[in-house]
């Protein structure tokens, strides 16, 4: 037998190990030591000896301060520290052992290995290895006897697991040493893995020196941690941890649904189905490609065998423990929080004691269970139906605890799995060898201590236990972690110990528990192997740790499971009933501390935060009067603030109180309110918040705000159930105790607390800082707060929730929450495209849990009302999904529930639903309504305000997408079953639709599918309840966390098909849409008060683009028209056939066609462009079509009428021009006989005697002519004859009248004067004189519009240069009639004296322009006349001819300046226009010309600056004759002051003369003309396209013309120059009479861009601005006040200052002609004005500028109008400039 020597602990040791920094730390608790005797064969080991002082020894070799805790393992930096010391003797025979580590053992071997981390080599001899064959051999006897397997490899460099005990570990490039021991199977436990072992010679019994050993730190789990991570792809996050951020980022991977097909797939799988609460989350099982292909695949070879047993490779999984290990290991401490939380609502047991993986210690998980709260009902409230709800950790309950000694073959975790089971449902609360992947090794997670809870509902007959219960299960061998072990029974009322069998190393150790409080009990499984000595054992202990017969629980061998359960939970009540020992997890912390063991919260990070919570939070006695004292400026205050701002729309307690006096008082008292908020200085409180969230780093600041959480909510729940348990006994007591339950009624909802009430107080610093600096009451110097946004923006792009709109107060931060958005847009650089997604519901129907559950976000979840208000969450969109999402973020907003019980008594309760759903809806791209399936009733009242809601944004243009869920719906077949219903549905949808249709006044019929693309079979999603079961107890649906993750996928799908037809909104977007639908939704009428800046961009930019077609259609014709003129005027009468009207019809019509299906091919192109914001502008679509279509036809009279005209002009010119070449004919014949006779004379005459001759032969031939001169008309007599058929049938009356006012000729000078005979004398009589002047003022504006309407016309007749006709005078007749005949002139109380004096007026005007006109025409084409204008140009050719002179240059002069001349200056009048059209909307004004708005602005922003009253007047009476007076004089400044007229005429001119240039070379180069005559005639062929030649100027050109071509060609291109010169000289001279002479007027065309419709608002007169000119409804940015307008009070003659904007939104009522003078609400305006849209004000600054105006100019507007000036309200007066300026830079949204 070997020698035994029994050794002692070392009191020091030689040697310090180097740790990751360097440093050498202190080294592991004193392992068992064993000696063991060297001989030639085997080494055995000879006793084994544990050291009573467990703990390690210090480096200088002092005890331990605290004995008696025991541990096998020590950490230190990752280094597992077990020892090998080694004596060696004789280096020949013995083997260096340094570095080795024991490994494994098997019942008489031991097997240590080599790590290759250490760098001494292994020398090692055959002699002492075990073979791999034997190897192999003990393998396979251990698994026969349900051990653990050994696998093991010999080959150096190959990984390979080798367990030790229950865990195996990788270890890469290792040798083994397999040792033989002497020891029995019952002595030789796994604890030999800790011993020291000191290897004796057989000869010398002393140890030699220490200096003299060599002596090796062995460590595996550094090795095996790393090479476990590393399999799971974790290793990089051992530093770099994985964070909460990147577990809510949305990837492509995040909507994938996909089973793990490698082990770097797992941890992900793990937390993506975690955040899901879906319950497969721990299954680590691998899909692997061969198992994926064994079904189905080909047949075996028939020859071999079919079936065989094999064992299942465990290597291809993990130990979902080790995952859950390395995945704790690697997260921060936020991600670890949520992990334990989402385990907790899996009903998973949760990691109380992490090993010692990554620290020194094992880590005990406090602050990863600080955010789950519980909530049950203990047996003791089962009558009263209360509850408890408490913070885990703070739960006090009995701990039991469970633990194994030795191995066993009854599965611990799945006991406690039936214990904590009810028998009608079982759950996995443990992972136990029986789950998926449970029987894998597990390799780094022995030594886990996991916690579960049994929580009583309150049923006694169903419940477990009555009161709550803590289960803690220690994973692997007690002996192995008796750290672990030893905290168990410091903390636990019961340890449950699981044996088989206990052998004298456990009885020891178990001897060591004596004088434990804990009380211990024995599971002894009796299937297992069983000696005598476990009894003798048992027996021994019993005294020892006072147990009894009932503390041993024996499973026999045919005893079940059941049984064992049941007394196991018999026990567990017994233990309970005694309440030997109550602790919570706080408790469970301030032991470990004392034991050694790390507590999570002790990070400096997490103290700092905890610590500067403390101070806020000690001084939090009682929340309401905490919040009155600390919060001040969030209680009433903000409340009415809040009612201030909406009665400042509403202007519901008006009363008799003017408008806008109203409105001032209210804005003095919301500044009043503002002032009070600030006065209050910062409170203690609040600034240790603010100066903790702005200054701490973000981890630091983190921990802060997660601290602060928990304390507020901690104290807020006690404050809550004080007060519930107050009013449960109340409503108990007499009548006497009302007045007090009243008051509860206000302290419940008041004592919430929570971090938003801070962040609100924050808000609300912010913005009462930023009124006081808008009112000027503050400097911006003395600005406290500016950085606060800034703060605020960090904590939403971290993922902490904000609040957007306050719940409590039903109110909107709104400057807050813009300039924090600002903010947070800055802060990204200007990337922070976004979609929205948000949920409706009713309250407690899950709409948090629902977004929690589908993107693991924390919004607050549980029973009652949980969230107040709506709160928003930015989650990242990762690079690989923007593109597809076509955003970098969404957003999701949570809101509280509809249909509250505690605000349905309220007035108000429906308004502040609707006003909450029409907000969020009107937010997101996407809305989802949570639908519960139980209350039918609920159900159709939260779709009632859903559709509400959406009728409203189609209004608005924006139109979200809707799906809805219909909860608690489990039946598989539900969506087949449910089709019937989904059309029911659909049928109430439709009703609802039009109930809320008539509830928002809209007059047309609408459906449910005109408001939302509704897909009954898409948009409605079954999912089934949250819980399995019965809570507090019940796990998650499995079912539901599926049905979520399908319908997450399918909005994310959503999302995708979205961005292709829309671009999703920035965060600039975003706030003006929070602006603009907070500000609707403040009114009471919401669509009519919508107002959005967005909106109004698009628009206006669909306005500036439609402009630009309009124009190039209408330019396209003009052109056409000039053609068709050249073409028309380059014919004879002869040539122009019968049927050139019929083929000028139909081509003007192909012509008209292309433009209009070019017009609207380009409209329909732009809307299915991705430019921004179309698709709100959609409904405006129609409008611009059907203007379109207007303009069409308006160009279609106005082409076909010019034609007409064309042809006319031409014929009758033809007539006239067939006489004259008739009478030139005869002249020319008597010019030659004239000139033979004078050469034949024997005298040469003198040139005074030549012309004597001449004039005597002129004399002659025109007395011989028979000249038929042009007839002349009274044009005034065929007017008045005109007029008298048109009333001929209109009585005797006013055929007397028409007779007394004899001629025209009467009226053609003098203005239209206003008589009161023009009024019918009984309504006269019947109204009083303030409506009588109304009446005579809207006369007076029907009778000058009209007047300017025929002047008009009468001028673009005079322009054509044509003869009178008597069709004119009947057109201007049908225009004057078809007025008159309008439904709102007929309502005019007017006489046939009006009628008949208005066409007197307006026919004498006329009569006048068209007798001048008459008299131009006689005058240029009379024969007689035409004749004396040649007679010069005969006389000179005569002279040239007699004297023999070179006429050549003279008659290329004549031709240029008497045909080419005309037609150059005729083309340029054609030309020109356009192109002065197309130059001035191209220059730096184009802008001002683009939209009605942009000119609005344009035209006020410069009469702001000049401030010249004579021209407000004019823009406020005449507006049409203003805006064309604006138009000229805008064209000659550019004109005169800018780029010269000059450079655009060279232009028209310079393209034209090209073509002459290049005629007249193209006519010499080809040599077609020997003649003048022919080369004229060839000339003009080839230019009639471009220039109307003179036929009168050729004759006189080609008389006797004997020129030589070349020559006159040449000396024609010699005047041209000349030509053009003095064209450009004579345009520059005067640029107005250029533009008069213009055949295309640029002021009419830019006039006809700009002034719209002409409509104005019936209440002000401002001009409508509506887009397109056959629009339905007409609207105005800005109103004015009506006094500006002449109004003035119907009591006195003061003039008025209410604004219609304001009337809309008030109670005030106006009556009118219109009204047949009776009293009607302004709010009703629309019954009598349904095409008029006036918007209330969108803020109290948008009307500033007409306030200004108004203000200033009083007393001129008084003076003007014979009125009393206006005593204005007093903030008016305080108006500025600049205030002005502001406002029309919002109203029109110009930056």
């Amino acid at each position: 037998m070997p020698k035994v020597q029994k050794a002692s602990p070392p009191t020091s040791l030689p040697w310090t190990a180097p740790v990751a920094g360097g440093e050498p730390f202190q080294v592991a608790p004193a392992p068992s030591v064993v000696k063991v005797k060297v001989e030639r064969e085997q080494m055995v080991i000879s006793e084994q000896f544990i050291p009573r002082h467990s703990e390690a020894f210090q480096l200088d070799g002092s005890y331990p301060l605290d004995p008696g805790v025991s541990s096998s393992k020590h950490m230190c930096a990752g280094v597992c520290v077990p020892l090998v010391m080694i004596k060696k003797e004789e280096e020949e025979e013995m083997e260096t052992l340094q570095g080795m580590q024991l490994t494994s053992q098997s019942d008489d071997t031991l097997v240590l290995h080599r790590s290759s981390s250490l760098q001494t080599p292994i020398k090692c001899g055959a002699k002492h290895v075990s073979p791999p064959s034997e190897v192999q051999e003990r393998k396979r006897a251990r698994s026969n006897r349900g051990e653990t397997t050994v696998r093991e490899s010999t080959t150096k460099g190959e990984k390979y697991t080798s367990p030790v005990g229950d865990h195996g570990v990788q270890i890469p490039s290792a040798e083994m040493l397999v040792v033989k021991t002497a020891k029995s199977p019952e002595n030789n436990r796994e604890e030999m893995e800790d011993a020291v072992i000191v290897i004796e010679d057989d000869e010398e019994e002393n140890l030699l020196p220490c200096s003299k050993l060599e002596t090796a730190l062995v460590s595996i789990d550094s090795e095996r941690m790393q090479s476990f991570l590393m399999k799971l792809g974790l290793n990089q996050r051992r530093n770099r941890k994985l964070a909460l951020e990147e577990m809510l980022e949305i990837n492509s991977e995040s909507l994938k649904v996909e089973a793990p097909r490698s082990l770097e797939d797992l941890p992900w799988h793990f937390l993506r189905n975690l955040m899901a609460l879906n319950g497969t989350a721990r299954n680590t099982n691998l899909v692997l490609k061969a198992e994926e292909d064994s079904w189905g695949g080909e047949e075996g070879d028939l020859g071999s065998e079919m079936f065989c047993l094999h064992e299942r490779d465990t290597r291809i999984s993990v130990n979902p423990l080790d995952v859950l290990s390395a995945i704790l290991l690697c997260s921060d401490s936020f991600l670890q929080q949520e992990i334990l939380l989402k385990m907790s609502m899996c009903q998973f047991a949760l990691p109380l004691i992490l090993p010692p993986l990554d620290t020194p210690k094992c880590t005990l998980m406090v602050w990863a269970m600080r955010d789950i709260v519980r909530k049950w009902r203990p047996h003791s409230l089962a009558e009263s139906r209360g509850f408890r709800e408490q913070s885990l950790v703070h739960i006090s309950m009995p701990t039991i605890s469970f633990v194994r000694m030795g191995s066993c073959s009854l599965s611990k975790s799945r006991l406690l799995n039936e214990v904590l089971s009810s028998p009608q449902q079982h759950h996995d609360f443990f992972v136990h060898r029986d789950m998926e992947c449970g029987n894998v090794p597990r390799e780094i997670s022995d030594g886990l201590m996991e916690i579960s809870w049994y929580f009583p509902g309150g049923r006694e007959n169903s419940d477990l236990f009555p009161e709550p219960v803590a289960l803690l299960n220690l994973r692997g061998d007690a002996g192995s972690h008796w750290m672990q072990f030893h905290f168990l029974t410091e903390i636990s009322s019961a340890v449950f110990i699981l044996v088989e069998s206990l052998c004298e190393t456990e009885y020891n150790k178990l001897l060591t528990l004596q004088g434990s409080a804990s009380k211990f009990c024995i599971i002894l499984n009796s299937e297992g192997r069983k000696s005598k000595n476990t009894l003798e054992y048992l027996n021994k202990l019993a005294p020892v740790l006072n147990m009894n017969k009932s503390q041993l629980l024996v499973k026999e061998k045919n005893q079940n499971n059941a049984e064992l359960v049941r007394k196991l939970r018999l026990a567990m009540g017994s233990i309970m009933n005694l309440r030997l020992r109550i602790v919570d997890v706080v408790g469970m912390a301030v032991k470990s501390r004392f034991l050694g063991i790390c507590v999570d919260e002790d990070e400096e990070e997490c103290c700092l935060g905890s610590r500067l919570t403390m101070a806020i939070t000690a001084e939090i006695k009682e929340v309401v009067n905490y919040k009155g004292n600390v919060l001040r400026l969030q209680g009433d205050l903000w409340k009415n603030i809040g009612k201030t701002e909406k009665e400042l729309c509403r202007m519901k307690e008006q009363r008799d109180v003017h408008p806008e006096d109203y409105k001032s008082q209210l804005r003095k008292k919301l500044l009043k309110l503002r002032q009070e908020q600030n006065k209050y200085k910062l409170s203690n409180g609040m600034l240790k918040f603010i100066n903790a969230v702005s200054h701490l780093p973000q981890t630091k600041k983190r921990y802060f705000l997660k601290w602060l959480k928990y304390r507020v909510d901690h104290v807020a729940r006690g404050n809550l159930s004080k007060l519930q348990a107050e009013y449960k006994a109340k409503c108990h007591a007499a009548k006497e105790a009302a007045e007090r339950l009243r008051e509860l009624d206000q302290l419940i909802p008041a004592s919430s607390l929570g971090v938003e009430h801070f962040m609100r107080e924050m808000g609300q610093l912010y913005e009462a800082e930023c009124s006081m600096i808008q009112e000027g009451k503050m400097s911006k110097r003395k600005r406290q707060f500016v950085l606060l946004p800034g703060v605020a923006a960090e904590l939403l792009l971290e993922g902490f929730p904000m609040e957007l709109v306050d719940g409590d107060a039903s109110n909107i931060p709104l400057r807050w929450v813009s300039d924090v958005l600002t903010e947070l847009h800055t802060k990204l650089g200007g990337r922070s495209k976004m979609q929205v997604l948000s949920v409706l519901g009713v309250q407690s129907t899950g709409k948090s849990t629902l977004l929690n559950t589908m993107f693991g976000l924390q919004f607050a979840v549980g029973s009652g009302r949980c969230t107040r208000g709506a709160f928003m969450t930015l989650l990242r969109v990762a690079k690989d999904l923007q593109q597809e999402l076509g955003c970098n973020f969404v957003l999701v907003i949570d809101t509280e529930g509809l249909k509250a019980p505690e605000l349905a008594r309220l007035e108000d309760s429906y308004e502040h639903d609707n006003e909450l759903a029409t907000l969020v809806i009107g937010l997101s791209d996407i809305t989802v309504v949570n639908l519960a399936m139980e209350n039918a009733t609920e159900m159709k009242d939260i779709l009632q305000i859903v559709v509400h809601a959406f009728l409203r944004m189609k209004e608005t243009g924006h139109k979200p997408s809707c799906q809805f869920v219909h909860q608690n719906v489990s039946d598989v077949s539900a969506h087949e079953q449910n089709m019937r219903d989904r059309k029911l549905l659909l049928e109430e949808l439709n009703e609802m639709t039009k109930a809320a249709a008539k509830m928002e006044n809209l007059c047309r019929e609408v459906s449910f599918s005109d408001i939302m693309d509704y897909d009954p079979e898409k948009h409605n999603w079954y999912i089934p309840g949250l819980w399995h079961g019965v809570p507090p107890m019940a796990p998650i649906n499995a079912g539901y966390s599926e049905s979520v993750c399908d319908l997450k996928r399918y909005l994310f799908e959503c999302m995708k098909h979205r961005s292709r037809s829309r671009a999703p909104n920035d965060i600039p977007q975003f706030i003006e849409w929070v602006r603009s639908l907070w500000n609707a939704v403040k009114h009471e009428s919401f669509i009519f008060s919508f107002r959005n800046s967005l909106v109004a961009g698009a628009y206006n930019q669909l306005c500036v683009k439609y402009s630009e077609w309009e124009w190039d259609f209408r330019k396209e014709m003009h052109l056409w028209v000039s053609q068709a003129e050249m073409m028309i005027r380059n014919k004879w009468s002869d040539d122009l056939r019968a049927d050139m009207s019929a083929r000028l019809r139909v081509e003007a019509q192909q012509k008209l066609h292309e433009g209009e299906q070019k017009m609207a091919s380009s409209l329909q192109g732009y809307f299915e462009s991705k430019l921004e914001n179309l698709h709100l502008i959609e409904k405006y679509r129609e409008d611009f079509a059907r203007s379109t279509t207007c303009l069409r036809m308006e160009l279609e009279c106005y082409v076909l009428a010019k034609c007409e005209e064309f042809l006319l002009i031409q014929k009758n010119r033809s007539k006239i021009e067939r006489l004259q070449v008739e009478y030139m004919e005869i002249v020319k014949t008597k010019v030659d006989s004239l000139l033979a006779d004078c050469r034949e004379r024997a005298q040469k005459l003198q040139e005074e005697e030549l012309e004597e001759e001449f004039e005597k032969m002129w004399a002659r031939t025109i007395a011989e002519l028979p000249l038929d001169r042009l007839p002349r008309r009274d044009v005034a007599q065929n007017m008045h004859y005109q007029l008298h058929k048109d009333l001929e049938n209109r009585g005797s009356l006013v055929m007397q009248m028409l007779q007394q006012a004899q001629s025209l000729h009467n009226y053609q000078s003098g203005s239209f004067q206003m008589k009161k005979e023009y009024l019918e004398l009984s309504v006269l009589q019947s109204i009083k004189e303030y409506f009588k002047n109304e009446y005579l003022q809207t006369v007076e504006e029907l009778a000058i519009s009209l007047m300017d309407q025929c002047r008009s016309y009468v001028t673009k007749k005079v322009q054509g240069k044509g003869d009178y006709d008597e069709t004119f005078c009947r057109e201007l007749l049908q225009q004057i009639s078809e007025k008159l005949q309008e439904v709102s002139v007929k309502q005019l109380p007017t006489t046939a004296s009006f009628e008949m004096d208005l066409k007197l007026h307006i026919l004498g005007e006329a009569s006048a322009a068209f007798e001048q006109m008459h008299q131009h025409f006689i005058m240029d084409n009379d024969p007689s006349q035409h004749l004396e204008k040649l007679k010069p140009h005969y006389l000179s050719t005569f002279k040239t001819i007699y004297y023999e002179k070179d006429e050549c240059q003279k008659r290329a002069m004549d031709f240029c300046h008497r045909c080419l001349r005309p037609a150059l200056l005729d083309y340029l009048h054609k030309r020109l226009g356009i192109i002065i059209v197309d130059d001035f909307l191209r220059s730096e004004q184009s802008i001002h010309y683009g939209s009605r708005s942009f000119f609005q602005f344009a035209v006020q922003k410069k009469l702001l600056e000049e401030m010249n009253f004579d021209d407000y007047v004019e823009y406020i009476l005449n507006y049409k004759r203003f805006v064309q007076s604006w138009i000229q004089k805008s064209l000659l400044k550019h004109y005169r002051e800018g780029k010269p007229l000059k450079n655009l005429v060279k232009e028209v001119l310079s393209a034209v003369l090209q073509k002459v240039n290049d005629t007249l070379l193209s006519l010499l180069h080809k040599g077609y003309s020997s003649t003048i005559g022919n080369f004229l005639d060839n000339f003009c062929q080839k230019l009639n396209g471009e220039l109307v030649i003179s036929k009168d100027g050729l004759d006189i050109i080609l008389f006797r013309n004997m020129a030589n071509v070349a020559q006159f060609a040449g000396d024609i291109l010699t005047c041209l120059s000349e030509v053009e010169e003095e064209i450009l000289r004579k345009m520059e001279e005067n640029i107005e009479v250029t533009l008069s002479k213009l055949q295309v007027c640029p002021r009419d065309e830019i006039f006809k861009r700009v002034f719209g419709c002409g409509q104005q608002c019936p209440f002000c007169k401002v001009p409508c601005e509506a887009g397109g000119s056959n629009h339905k409804i007409h609207f105005a940015s800005v109103h004015r006040p009506q006094g500006l307008n002449q109004m003035t009070c119907s009591v006195s003659i003061m003039l008025t200052y209410s604004i219609c904007s304001s009337d809309v939104a008030s109670w005030k009522k106006f009556r009118n002609r219109t009204t047949s003078w009776q009293w009607y609400f302004y709010k009703e305006y629309r019954r009598f004005y349904p095409n008029w849209h006036i918007q209330p004000d969108p803020s109290v600054r948008t009307s500033n500028y007409w306030k200004f105006i108004f203000k200033v100019f009083n007393l001129q507007f008084a003076d003007k109008y014979n009125a009393l000036p206006a005593v204005v309200p007093a903030d008016w007066r305080k108006l500025s400039k600049k205030h002005a300026l502001a406002s029309i830079q919002e109203a029109f949204n110009v930056k």
